[in-house]
């Protein structure tokens, strides 16, 4: 029963968005306090939503039919394994703020000089302060853009507008997409990928939510 206990459980927000995995374990947690029902999906493709107790009495119904691994036994029923969730009062997505790492400057701007336009290797830009340093100019998504290094040759220690360039786009923070990219060691459940096909994950697994 602890192996079902610990098989991992999709979860989405009150708006249908899949925003976390949790295990099995904490997913009849919060069934049965009432903060979540279970999402199953019947041979139409439609999704309907069970509470506990009519989980627990459709898992009844089928018991016959179910895997041990697919049910965890109590000691007066015995109950299917949740693999989607739906949480009744989360409708927020996950705040992750982007690092402000080179990687993520990289990633913003598309490996692309911000002056030129041309993508290279990122062996051949570098990172500009587009405002320089010694003019005050701060080390922030605001002040940095990806250069080539003939353009930021040619920059020097001055503004784009002393030098004669022009940025391609003004630079800011990035927005945290709405979405989520998330790597999994072992294969994704088959009723999960109607939710993961509309979202690009990478969260954390883990169970703070609830």
């Amino acid at each position: 029963m602890s192996l079902a206990l610990d098989q991992q459980v999709l979860v989405l927000n009150r708006l249908w968005q899949a925003v976390n995995v949790c295990s099995v374990r904490r997913a009849l947690t919060l069934l049965f306090e009432g903060h979540a029902q279970v999402v199953w999906g019947d041979a139409e493709g439609e999704f309907k939503t069970f509470s506990f107790s009519q989980w627990r009495d459709l898992s009844g119904a089928c018991d016959g039919a179910a895997e041990p691994e697919e049910t965890v036994a109590t000691v007066s029923f015995r109950i299917r394994v949740p693999r989607v969730i739906l949480l009744m009062v989360f409708d927020r997505l996950p705040k992750k703020e982007v690092k402000f790492t080179r990687h993520n400057i990289f990633e913003r701007d598309k490996n692309t000089c911000q002056f030129c336009g041309r993508t290279l290797d990122r062996r051949d830009l570098n990172l500009d302060h587009v405002v320089p340093r010694d003019r005050g100019g701060p080390t922030t998504w605001e002040n940095i853009v990806c250069s080539c290094i003939p353009c930021n040759t040619r920059k020097a220690n001055r503004t784009p507008a002393e030098a004669g360039m022009r940025l391609i786009r003004k630079p800011k923070r990035p927005k945290w997409r709405p979405f989520v990219q998330v790597s999994f060691g072992a294969p994704v459940h088959e009723s999960w990928k109607h939710f993961l096909d509309i979202a690009y994950w990478n969260v954390e697994l883990g169970e703070e939510i609830g």
